[in-house]
C-alpha cells in the first residue's frame, strides 16, 4: 500500500500544466452538468481539447478519439440545452428516464462502438502502438462515447455510463503515468453518483 501511495505522489509531482488544467477543467465541468448548468459545455471542451493531446501522447488512441468526440457533441449539447419553446422562456430539453427501448438502443450503441474500437486498437497494437491496451481503453471509451451522447439528450442513464467510465479509466491513466489524472477519474466517480442522484429526483419530478 505505501508503494502505491508513492507513486501517486510521485506522478502528481510530475504533473504538467496541461494535464492540470484539463483535470481542475473536468472537474468543474462535471460539477456544472450535475447542476444542469449551461456552463458544462465551455468548460468541458477545454477539458477535452487538452486530452486530446494527452491521450494520443500516452498511446491511448481510444482516449483520445473519445476525446474528439466529446469535443463536437459538447457543441451539439450545447445547442440541445439552449433551445426554447415558443414563450422563449421554458427550456425544450427536461431531464428524463430512459425507456426500455431506449436501454436496448444504449447497450446497441456501447456493443458497437466497443467492437469497432477495440478492432481498431488491437490492430494500432501490432502496427505502431506496443503500448496500446485494447480491451480496458475501448471498454473506457465506448461507455464515454454511449455516456456523453445520453448526457446531450439530459438522459439520467448517462450517469450509469459515466460511472462505468470512471471505475475503468482510473487504473488506464495511472499505468500510462497520469496521475493526477486518475485521481480526477476518482472524484468524477463520486460526482456520476452525486449526478445519478440529482438527476433520479429531477427525472421524478418531471414525469
Amino acid at each position: 500500500m505505501p508503494e502505491i501511495l508513492q507513486a501517486i505522489y510521485n506522478g502528481l509531482i510530475q504533473t504538467g500544466w496541461m494535464e492540470a488544467v484539463a483535470v481542475i477543467a473536468g472537474i468543474v465541468s462535471v460539477w456544472y452538468s450535475r447542476k444542469e448548468n449551461i456552463l458544462v459545455f465551455p468548460t468541458g471542451l477545454i477539458n477535452t481539447t487538452f486530452y486530446i493531446y494527452l491521450s494520443y501522447k500516452g498511446h491511448l488512441l481510444g482516449e483520445a478519439s473519445v476525446n474528439l468526440y466529446y469535443t463536437i457533441m459538447s457543441f451539439y449539447g450545447w445547442y440541445l440545452w439552449t433551445r426554447k419553446k415558443e414563450d422563449h422562456k421554458t427550456l425544450v430539453l427536461q431531464i428524463t428516464a430512459s425507456t426500455k427501448k431506449e436501454w436496448l438502443q444504449q447497450l446497441a450503441f456501447f456493443t458497437i462502438f466497443y467492437v469497432v474500437i477495440y478492432a481498431a486498437l488491437s490492430y494500432a497494437k501490432t502496427a505502431f502502438a506496443p503500448e496500446a491496451i485494447p480491451w480496458a481503453d475501448a471498454f473506457a471509451s465506448a461507455t464515454a462515447y454511449t455516456a456523453m451522447w445520453l448526457m446531450a439528450k439530459k438522459k439520467v442513464e448517462s450517469w450509469i455510463w459515466w460511472i462505468l467510465t470512471n471505475i475503468a479509466s482510473i487504473p488506464l491513466y495511472f499505468t500510462k503515468g497520469y496521475a493526477f489524472t486518475s485521481v480526477q477519474f476518482l472524484i468524477l466517480l463520486f460526482l456520476a453518483i452525486a449526478g445519478w442522484q440529482s438527476w433520479y429526483k429531477k427525472a421524478v419530478k418531471n414525469n
